[in-house]
């Protein structure tokens, strides 16, 4: 039988975690979901931009980074529907409830955009190991495996840009 909610934000589901959890989860997976959204416009905005003599290297870079960003929103996406949520990862949606800084819009050249991308991976990443704990304190074990997933991708993104950003 489905779990029948009051609240009009979630969606009848099957899964057995209170009501109040899956807001909370929810709620969670969201600010997620626009940061991951965001981040991933970042690395196109990058290298739709880049110029110099690294330009193909990091256009390879950055395509495989804004990849793997499709799939963690996806996977983001889908948990947060599993839970009886709706996934609002429209650009205006994005725009207003991602908490990453404003991309610059000027750079150009490869060691700046590897710079920025990493301004903004670092607490993307910060981001995502916090939210492993309170997904885990609500016992929702599938949240709490979903961040620490993602976490590890994003801590390996985080150090190829890092290992460009050594000379």
């Amino acid at each position: 039988m489905y779990q029948r909610d009051d609240t009009p934000d979630l969606q009848p589901v099957r899964i057995d975690i209170p009501p109040e959890i899956r807001l909370y989860v929810i709620q969670l997976l969201q600010q997620t979901l626009a940061c991951t959204l965001d981040l991933r416009s970042h690395v196109k905005q990058a290298s739709w931009n880049v110029k110099g003599h690294d330009c193909g290297p990091l256009q390879a870079i950055f395509t495989t980074i804004a990849t793997a960003l499709e799939a963690y929103s996806d996977l983001v996406a889908a948990r947060l529907v599993v839970l009886g949520g709706v996934a609002h990862g429209t650009v205006r949606t994005t725009a207003l409830g991602s908490t990453l800084p404003e991309y610059p819009g000027a750079l150009q050249e490869g060691y700046a955009h590897v710079r920025a991308l990493a301004e903004r991976f670092a607490p993307y990443a910060t981001g995502l190991r916090d939210a492993i704990a309170p997904a885990a304190e609500v016992e929702d074990a599938g949240s709490a495996a979903l961040y620490t997933d993602l976490s590890r991708g994003v801590d390996q993104q985080l150090g190829i840009l890092d290992a460009h950003l050594h000379r």
